[in-house]
């Protein structure tokens, strides 16, 4: 089984570490606030702020801080969701210590220059129509902010182009002094380094950093209620999500419901809704279903899109799916094979360093724990026919679903 070694610095930084046997490190910093964590007023503040915070530092400009990775072949990216925001690197081993003097420059010291803001808030705002322009993506918002009306979750990550053209400096001073701080981040490394020189190199360059009060009570969630929406849009094809809320990410059936989510509309082209939707009756290109977990809640959703004369029977198709994993329990062949192929995913998205990096940190920087592939597979294979019936009735019912049609 791989180890992983984890420290907490005197100011509340926490690191966690997972030697690899790549020469490639990968690291960084994961912020616990994104935009779930925003006012109602500041919409689209995360983002925004994850945007402008490579835009200067008290010792850099920006073009130091695009050259810096890069001139020795290394990569600076980051990417904000609804409650985290992530800065991170990949870099060869020698070069780790750059990157952490990067990282902890760019996320503690970034002083957001108003001349910077006003030319990258368009780049967001383009970004804004980019994604107005792809309703297979936008539709995915809108069926959230109706599982979570009124709640941060519910929130467009993006925000919109007007409220955006406001933000000054200090806006984003004060969002960042609030949630960009020592005991609110956790450092996560994936590679061939030292633990103890991990921890001297973060050490280093984040000990002048203070520990801050931070209260961060979650926000309670709204009642839930299974609601219905056809929205009139200028498309080729509808585009159809139903779902429910999933499971959080300490719940224990959240594994039963991934597993079965990949059986019904994982990326296997044996997944039940593309054989039904697809294979035998020729109705969609693509059709899929995803889970994702929160710290309290989570999402899980069935997408497909599909002629606009041809909804109803695809929703007849996929009910007649759901009906079936809630009523008839899966034979020991079939739940067998269908971990062996869950298994088999899970071990060669392993391979994909950067991504089981991002997904060390995340579940570090949100839970405190730590599952590495060993003990989720030792998970999937504890889970019985039961687990996943009983989980397919509290998920799948008819009575709990939710419904948004764009056509």
């Amino acid at each position: 089984m791989k180890t992983f070694h984890q420290h907490t610095l005197a100011n509340g930084l926490r690191i966690i570490h997972e030697p690899s046997p790549t020469n490639v490190v990968y690291c960084g910093y994961i912020i616990a606030a994104g935009t779930r964590n925003e006012d109602e007023d500041d919409s689209g503040m995360a983002h925004f702020c994850e945007h402008m915070t490579f835009k200067g530092t008290e010792r850099r400009r920006a073009w130091h801080i695009r050259n810096r990775l890069e001139r020795v072949g290394g990569d600076l990216n980051a990417f904000t969701n609804k409650e985290i925001t992530v800065f991170y690197a990949t870099v060869q081993k020698e070069d780790f210590p750059r990157a952490v003097d990067l990282l902890s420059d760019i996320v503690f010291h970034s002083v957001y220059p108003q001349e910077e803001i006003d030319k990258e808030v368009e780049v967001i705002v383009d970004e804004i129509d980019s994604y107005n322009d792809s309703p297979a993506e936008l539709i995915y918002d809108d069926f959230e902010e109706m599982l979570f009306r009124g709640h941060g979750l519910g929130r467009n990550i993006l925000g919109k182009a007007d409220r955006l053209r406001e933000y000054k400096t200090a806006d984003a001073l004060r969002f960042t002094r609030k949630y960009y701080v020592p005991n609110n981040a956790t450092f996560f490394v994936l590679g061939q380094v030292d633990f103890s020189k991990i921890v001297k190199q973060v050490e280093k360059h984040t000990a002048m950093l203070q520990r801050c009060e931070l209260e961060k009570p979650l926000q309670p969630l709204p009642l839930y209620k299974a609601d219905n929406m056809t929205c009139e849009r200028d498309t080729h094809q509808a585009h159809v999500l139903m779902g429910n809320r999933g499971y959080s990410m300490d719940d224990d059936n959240r594994t039963a419901l991934f597993l079965l989510n990949n059986i019904l509309g994982g990326p296997g082209m044996n997944s039940l809704l593309n054989v039904s939707l697809r294979e035998k009756h020729g109705l969609v290109y693509n059709v899929e279903s995803n889970t994702f977990s929160y710290q309290d809640t989570g999402v899980w959703s069935i997408y497909f899109g599909c002629d606009e004369s041809k909804v109803k029977q695809c929703q007849r198709l996929v009910s007649r799916e759901l009906e079936n994993l809630c009523s008839t329990p899966l034979s020991e062949r079939t739940l067998s094979m269908a971990k062996k192929q869950l298994i088999g995913q899970i071990l060669i998205a392993g391979d994909n360093f950067e991504s089981y990096a991002l997904a060390l940190g995340k579940a570090f920087a949100l839970t405190g724990r730590h599952r590495n592939v060993d003990q989720i597979c030792e998970h999937i294979q504890a889970i019985t026919a039961a687990d996943l019936m009983r989980v397919a009735q509290d998920v799948f019912a008819p009575s709990h679903l939710t419904t948004l049609i764009y056509k």
